[in-house]
């Protein structure tokens, strides 16, 4: 055996190994479990993308408290290998609004959390993440906020971000699998959370009666909502509680929602936007 075969044997015997392990993802893809030297061997150079989660503690029917917080975190876990992100800790409370008198809700004045989540949003740019997307679980006030900061982040520190509210995202999956329109805590939002942690479920709870459809056209307005579970439409959107409907519909939210972030993250790298 001459001296350059066993040289080819020895490179291939270093390189593949290295090459192998160049083409590996991280041990995890949370940022609370990563180490800091696994982290810098992955951001910016071979993960550009963070997902971050946010929602709030409030009423939801039958279903957890935190089921805005909840959905969210099962979002970013489930499509975070496929869209090649880390996902950071869950912002668990949030502008919580007219349901924060049930009992285990939390408000967050918009004074205090628009600056907090700034100060997310800059370290997350200041970690090296150029794609920044916030996949919010929360309505109310709270998505206008989360525009205005994410849309002054991005001026400000020449990053991309994206606010994603997923229940409004998926209008049509909602339709597609329950044949009429949602609400909070409603079909789509019990469905999905019912897919993440059915035994915290409680259908023997619940009453229709429990169900306020949301005025129309701003005709009236009640502090607190009287009801938990609030209509998009009336007559339409009660909870199912079926369990192959929840697993269809927290199988085609996901898939609607990582087609969006993969088509707007290709289109910001097609006109190489902060590049």
């Amino acid at each position: 055996m001459n001296r350059r075969y066993c040289y080819l044997i020895f490179l291939g015997c270093v390189l593949m190994p290295l090459a192998a392990w160049a083409q590996q993802g991280p041990s995890t893809r949370s940022m609370n479990l990563i180490s800091w030297q696994e982290f810098a061997d992955f951001v910016p150079g071979r993960i550009e993308t963070v997902l971050l989660p946010t929602g709030t503690l409030e009423p939801h029917g039958v279903l957890p408290n935190g089921s805005d917080n909840l959905a969210p975190e099962a979002m970013a876990a489930t499509l975070a290998e496929r869209l090649n992100a880390l996902v950071a800790p869950t912002l668990n409370y949030g502008v919580t609004g007219s349901l924060q008198a049930y009992p285990g809700a939390f408000q967050i004045s918009a004074e205090a959390y628009a600056p907090f989540v700034a100060d997310i949003l800059k370290g997350l740019a200041r970690n090296g993440f150029i794609n920044i997307i916030i996949l919010n679980g929360h309505g109310g006030p709270q998505t206008a906020i989360l525009r205005d900061v994410a849309a002054r982040a991005s001026a400000q520190h020449h990053v991309r971000t994206l606010v994603i509210n997923w229940w409004s995202l998926a209008s049509e999956e909602t339709f597609a699998v329950f044949g009429e329109n949602g609400g909070h805590a409603g079909n789509n939002e019990t469905a999905y959370v019912q897919a993440i942690v059915p035994e915290h479920i409680h259908p023997e709870r619940y009453d229709p009666d429990m169900a306020t459809p949301y005025p129309a056209n701003n005709a009236w307005a009640a502090v607190p909502f009287p009801s938990s579970i609030g209509l998009y439409e009336a007559g339409q959107g009660y909870p199912t509680f079926d369990p192959q409907q929840a697993q269809t519909y927290f199988d085609r939210v996901n898939e609607r929602v990582a087609t969006l972030v993969e088509e707007v993250i290709r289109k910001w790298d097609l006109a190489r936007l902060y590049r």
